[in-house]
């Protein structure tokens, strides 16, 4: 008798011999359609705390050679999946660890450091790997990738904010009384100049006639209109919708209140509007933080004195009015703190703040970067520059020259991208800050950035402008800046920056001129700096007391310690220095501690309180020196300070109990004082909304005020266009970049960002680096129709934004994200991944992991994040897994037999036929 088992052996068959361990495991093998996966319970995995003792100690997380396959002819994909989800799991162990109550700081440190170099392996090891079935990228697969970030569109239409509420019918409260104002045209003539034309107002003119919102638009534009411009005010409504607020608890739906109108300047291309007004006052602009919900906004007052009328009753909209004040604006969502703003020569509010999220056309790199924003004098944010921090930066300081030219300064963590070089501090000093300050011209183009510091902290807390053009910044560091020495613990420090260009087309470049340090062996600062003249004033509190110094500027800029000036024992902080008819006059707070500067106009009034203290100019004690104290019985504080016309204005929170709960309620001031009599000749205070009122800075402007502020119309000329250079409209920096390579492996090629760039030119350069297989166009969003010839229609305003498609029969092409500090990506708001169709018989499915670059886990905040976006990035493994199943594939009556299985039906058919002799 013939063994049948013997033949199927010599044809590569197998006998059914249910008592054969081997017979039953290859019968398991060959019914086996996917090896079984690390996430599946019966398969044997590392614990997690393994994982985390592995990879602190230095073991790779991706290691493809250890990945476990339970079926022999399983397609090497499947080993590089089951690798990368280990990779995966070990920094989800890293977060779940940095999560765990009770770990230690260091511990901390050591699992963030950890993570962020595993997070770079992952990212790296995507990069060059290479999968045959399916497509894996760090970041989305999408069809068409689009830039948060956008360029403004230039706009001859100007929405002002909301003046009316109601029915159109009735009469508009902002045009009773009387209102007379100018509205300026200035049109081209020839190629270089251009002539400016006064249209005046005066609503006397409309004699009896009803103020409305269309019988005054009526009057105004027969104005325009007589004088032969084309410019029209109109209105445009803003609709009212309905409200949910909490009621203990739960959500209550308001219905929506009347609607509301605001004016429209609608200009044309050849004529640029402007407005003014004969009859104005100063005016002084608060930012405070208002409110239990985080909310800031932007106030502006009205002093007394001059020719304005005063305001009689808050804007449309407005809450807390209070006697004087002219506007309240919302700033921004995203915007966590202001510490500094000033005024312009033409009239604009500059102000520098941090921002966890810019503007939705103007997306942040890292976690918080330092903005510089400007308003025109109407409440109107007119345009927003970010710094570009790939990490962690603050603002600390502003200063304008008479040029208008911006200097913004404070500290930053991590990578800056100033030079191919500046990836910011390594090692244990990662985490530790640098100075910083940059230049920009009057239209908010950045001029130079330069980055200075110490191997410890450190950071530029004061700016200033000399007269020769010199930048000077002023601040504290924990060691030795470079080209001086420390003295001990935290020391104060004087640093001056002198640019220049060498010829026409050679750029900028920036050298340090001078470096002084200075203090104490103990804690020292510099809080305030100013310069007048020959002369540069510091001051600050050094090792408990406060100390003014005074240095002499040579020709060339150098500081040099002239005099210094001990007040004593200060129980606070200083606020401000400045000089003013020769005198030296310094603001801060303090309890009674012993403070001492020459005569005292105004006694300490209990708790903490302001002081202004006026000084010589050479800082040597005199008969004239005085002291005064401002505040009452509670805590006072002096959130900023400005010396204007020889007075000192000042703002913060009154008269606190010291005792007060964060929740207890908060009431801002403004206070004006005559530093040398010590008299209060203004005085405001104020509630916030629930209660709460926190004043930030303060900016005081010249004729700032006028009639023009109720009815929402800027002074000056409306800017109608802004920067479309990318390096001004968002936050890339010159040198960041980003890579394209092929969908299915090869070479990547950069895509460098340089200072001229637009949207228009990165798109060539974007199909240029992909061979032509991605189609970059500029899209525009939103704006205002502005007329229609024949098919084409034409609009004014808006945004243009860059999207990224497969080119028709192309694959498309891979994103990925430039190095750390120099990646584009984030600061244009594009997606690393592949993009290309993700349709089609003969496309690859592609997986995207949408696992950010930058995740860390340095606070709780930052954990949950990176935990959420692991195990989605860990189910997108899985789905790939499940993709490679053959059951998913095509029916199984279609496509290709594959050839294990063709080869061993064959075997059988060949024996079979033999045993039928």
């Amino acid at each position: 008798m013939i063994n049948n088992s013997y033949l199927l052996g010599l044809y590569g068959g197998s006998a059914f011999d249910t008592t054969s361990t081997a017979t039953a495991s290859a019968l398991q093998q060959a019914a086996k359609k996917q090896p079984t996966p690390p996430w599946s319970s019966t398969a044997v995995v590392p614990k997690q705390d393994e994982l985390v003792r592995a990879a602190l100690a230095g073991r790779k997380l991706i290691n493809e050679g250890a990945a476990r396959l339970d079926m022999k002819s399983a397609p090497a994909d499947y080993r590089k999946l089951f690798a990368l989800y280990q990779g995966l799991d070990t920094l989800n162990a890293l977060t779940n660890r940095a999560a765990t109550k009770g770990v230690s700081t260091l511990e901390l440190t050591q699992l963030n450091r950890r993570f962020t170099a595993g997070l770079a392996e992952v990212g790296a090891w995507l990069s060059a790997s290479e999968f045959d079935a399916v497509r894996m990228v760090q970041g989305t697969a999408k069809s068409v990738s689009k830039t948060t970030a956008a360029t403004p569109r230039d706009s001859a239409v100007s929405i002002t904010g909301p003046i009316h509420e109601g029915a159109i019918s009735t009469p508009v409260a902002a045009f009773q009384g009387d209102v007379r104002f100018n509205i300026t045209i200035k049109v081209p003539v020839g190629v270089t100049d251009s002539l400016t034309t006064a249209v005046p107002i005066d609503l006397a003119g409309m004699g009896a006639q009803p103020r409305t919102l269309d019988n005054v638009l009526e009057f105004i534009n027969a104005r325009l209109e007589t004088a032969g411009f084309a410019t029209r005010i109109g209105r445009d409504q803003i609709k009212a919708e309905p409200k949910t607020m909490q009621v203990n608890g739960k959500p209550v739906t308001l219905p929506a209140g009347p609607d509301q109108w605001a004016l429209a300047i609608r200009g044309s291309s050849t004529e640029t509007v402007g407005f003014t007004a004969a009859e104005t006052s100063d005016a002084v602009y608060v930012v405070q933080s208002a409110g239990t919900a985080g909310g800031n906004q932007l106030l502006k007052f009205q002093s007394d004195g001059g020719a304005a009328t005063a305001p009689a009753a808050g804007g449309v909209g407005e809450t807390q009015w209070v006697d004087g004040r002219l506007s309240q604006n919302a700033l921004p969502d995203g915007v966590q703190n202001v510490r500094a703003s000033a005024v312009g020569p033409d009239g604009s509010l500059w102000m520098v703040a941090d921002v966890t999220a810019g503007p939705d056309s103007q997306p942040i790199k890292g976690v918080q970067d330092v903005a510089l924003m400007r308003y025109d004098t109407a409440g109107r944010l007119v345009a927003t520059r970010t710094l570009g921090s790939a990490s962690t930066a603050s603002g600390y300081a502003i200063a304008i020259d008479a040029n208008g030219n911006v200097a913004v300064a404070g500290s930053v963590t991590g990578a800056l991208n100033t030079s191919k070089t500046d990836a910011g501090k390594t090692g244990e000093v990662a985490g530790v800050a640098d100075s910083f300050v940059t230049v920009f011209n009057k239209d908010g183009e950045e001029q130079w950035t330069q980055r200075r510091g110490a191997r410890a902290a450190d950071e530029a807390t004061s700016v200033s402008f000399g007269a020769d053009g010199t930048v000077y910044i002023a601040g504290r560091a924990r060691s030795a800046i470079a080209g001086a020495a420390a003295v001990g613990g935290w020391d104060g420090y004087v640093q001056a920056f002198k640019a220049g260009e060498p010829y026409p087309t050679a750029g900028i470049t920036v050298k340090t001129t001078a470096t002084a340090q200075f203090g104490t062996v103990g804690e020292d600062s510099v809080d305030a700096m100013t310069i007048d003249g020959s002369n540069l004033y510091t001051a600050g509190v050094e090792e408990g007391r406060a100390v003014v110094r005074r240095f002499t500027l040579d020709a060339a800029g150098v500081p040099t310690l002239a005099s210094t000036r001990d007040l004593g024992v200060i129980s606070g902080d200083i606020a401000g220095v400045a000089v003013s008819g020769g005198k030296v006059i310094l603001t801060g707070t303090s309890r009674d501690s012993g403070l001492s500067a020459g005569t005292t106009t105004t006694a300490h009034s209990g708790g903490k309180d302001v002081f202004v203290a006026t000084l010589a100019g050479d800082l040597a004690a005199g008969a004239g020196d005085r002291l005064t104290w401002h505040g009452g019985a509670g805590d006072d504080t002096a959130a900023d300070v400005k010396v204007h016309d020889g007075k000192v204005w000042i703002t913060g929170i009154e008269d606190r109990d010291p005792a007060a709960k964060a929740t207890d309620p908060t009431r801002a001031y403004l206070a004006r004082i005559d530093p040398l009599s010590g008299a209060v000749e203004y005085q405001r205070s104020w509630a916030g909304d629930g209660d709460q009122a926190r004043p930030m800075t303060l900016a005081v402007a010249s004729n700032g005020a006028s009639v023009l502020d109720r009815l929402g119309l800027p002074k000056g000329e409306i800017d109608q266009s802004d920067s479309k250079r990318l390096i001004d409209a968002t936050s890339v920096r010159v040198g960041d970049r980003f890579y394209i390579s092929p969908p299915d492996g090869g070479r990547a090629v950069s895509v460098t960002i340089e200072a001229k760039d637009t949207l228009a030119t990165l798109a060539r350069k974007i199909e240029i680096a992909s061979a032509g297989k991605l189609k970059a166009s500029v899209v525009s969003e939103g704006g205002s129709v502005t007329g229609k010839t024949g098919e084409v229609t034409t609009t004014t305003g808006g945004f243009q934004r860059l999207s990224i498609t497969a080119r028709d029969g192309k694959a498309g092409g891979v994103l990925t994200a430039g190095e750390t500090g120099r990646d584009a990506l984030a600061g244009l708001g594009l997606s690393p991944g592949y993009v290309g169709s993700s349709v089609g018989d003969d496309v690859i499915k592609t997986f995207g992991l949408a696992l950010p670059s930058n995740l860390t886990l340095a606070d709780a905040a930052s954990v949950k994040t990176a935990g959420e976006k692991l195990q989605a990035a860990m189910k997108a493994v899985r789905d790939a897994y499940r993709a490679l199943d053959p059951a998913t594939k095509a029916s199984a009556a279609n496509g290709p037999v594959p050839a294990y299985l063709t080869a061993q039906l064959a075997n059988y058919q060949a024996a079979l036929a033999r045993l039928g002799g």
